[in-house]
């Protein structure tokens, strides 16, 4: 073979392995979830009200899930809304079958009197959507003096 030949297999073997590299990064670099591990998952409740709170209180709320898929279910990244409001999460793969949560700490001297509506955003290794979104509500009121 001639020297051409091999630099031009080199150059189209090179630019195959970048196009193929990038399909698997996300466009925040994050490397993307692989198909073959996806699951499913099934929210008990995706959305609640945890009532009426004294400004200046902090109150905690449970989401929990059920991986009713065939293979381990990952919670690979859980972001609160904004910073009135702290997240945990199961870290360790959830088996199927298995429940996992995510918990929110969620400070109200961080936020207004009045209605508040905050969501937790979790990535997850599903194949209907990646993301989902938690959402709690309630009311924040001045303490009676």
């Amino acid at each position: 073979m001639s020297s051409r030949i091999i630099i031009f297999l080199f150059f189209v073997l090179s630019v195959t392995a970048c196009k193929q590299q990038r399909t698997q990064l996300q466009s925040d670099g994050e490397v993307a979830p692989d198909p073959a591990t996806f699951t499913k998952v099934q929210w008990m409740d995706s959305i609640k009200d945890f009532g009426t709170i004294n400004m200046g209180d902090s109150v905690q709320i449970t989401f929990v899930c059920k991986n009713i898929g065939d293979k381990p279910l990952l919670l690979t990244q859980v972001k609160p809304g904004c910073g009135c409001t702290l997240a945990n999460y199961t870290h360790e793969a959830i088996l199927p079958g298995g429940e996992g949560s995510v918990t929110g700490i969620f400070n109200s001297n961080r936020a207004h009197p009045g209605e508040v509506r905050k969501s937790i955003f979790v990535t997850t290794n599903t194949p209907d959507g990646i993301n989902h979104t938690l959402t709690f509500t309630g009311k924040i009121v001045q303490p009676v003096q």
